[in-house]
């Protein structure tokens, strides 16, 4: 179908509105809509590279701090970022990631670690706070190829499901063995209610830990 156009009120002819596809022919219309999809498109493509950019200026000019912490028995010297979590400085810059970022607001128990013993959760500690503290992460509990009771323990008594909570689990629950020498089953669901497992895996858990609580005494 060709252009068409109407004469206006001056007996002259208009050129047809590029908005209103009746007064177009269809290959008109359909190069100005492919044009427009084109620009649509591309608009989110420029706007992520713009965030991106972004992003990489502020970490270029985040303020840092140099600290010293000892990991799982080794000593580490490093320079983080004063916005950084502890979470993200066992994963990101130490290559831990035994310890699992869950919830990321201290409502999973899935990133506890034990910083001088007792447990914490890393995903809210900033990095800074542990400048000159011991921190024991899951990577932490086996010796020498052998697991730990409280390992064996789980692996025995069926403690994982998914497993995604289990480091957490561990955590904690080594922190109450080394503190209670064979904890019974209310003990360890009243040292267990900040760690969330989403298989609902509870019974078999607290089996766990009492078992290597019997086993060793309160040494995990």
């Amino acid at each position: 179908m060709g252009d068409t156009k109407k004469p206006d009120k001056d007996g002259g002819t208009s050129t047809p509105s590029p908005l209103n596809p009746k007064q177009q022919s269809r290959r008109d219309f359909l190069e100005g809509a492919g044009a427009t999809a084109v620009v649509t498109t591309a608009v989110p493509v420029l706007g992520i590279s713009a965030a991106n950019a972004q992003q990489a200026d502020n970490a270029a000019s985040a303020p840092t701090t140099s600290i010293r912490l000892t990991v799982n028995g080794v000593s580490h010297s490093v320079d983080v970022e004063d916005r950084w979590t502890l979470v993200e400085l066992l994963r990101d810059q130490l290559d831990l990631t035994g310890t699992k970022i869950g919830c990321d607001r201290s409502e999973c128990g899935a990133c506890t670690v034990l910083m001088n013993g007792k447990p914490v959760y890393s995903c809210s500690q900033l990095a800074v706070w542990a400048d000159g503290a011991e921190i024991t992460t899951v990577e932490g509990l086996a010796q020498n190829g052998q697991l730990s009771t409280l390992q064996q323990a789980f692996v025995d008594n069926n403690g994982p499901q998914c497993g995604f909570c289990t480091p957490g689990q561990l955590m904690t629950a080594t922190a109450l063995l080394n503190n209670s020498q064979s904890p019974n089953s209310d003990e360890v669901r009243s040292a267990l209610v900040g760690n969330l497992c989403r298989c609902s895996n509870y019974n078999a858990i607290v089996e766990a830990v009492v078992s290597a609580g019997e086993k060793q005494g309160g040494v995990a």
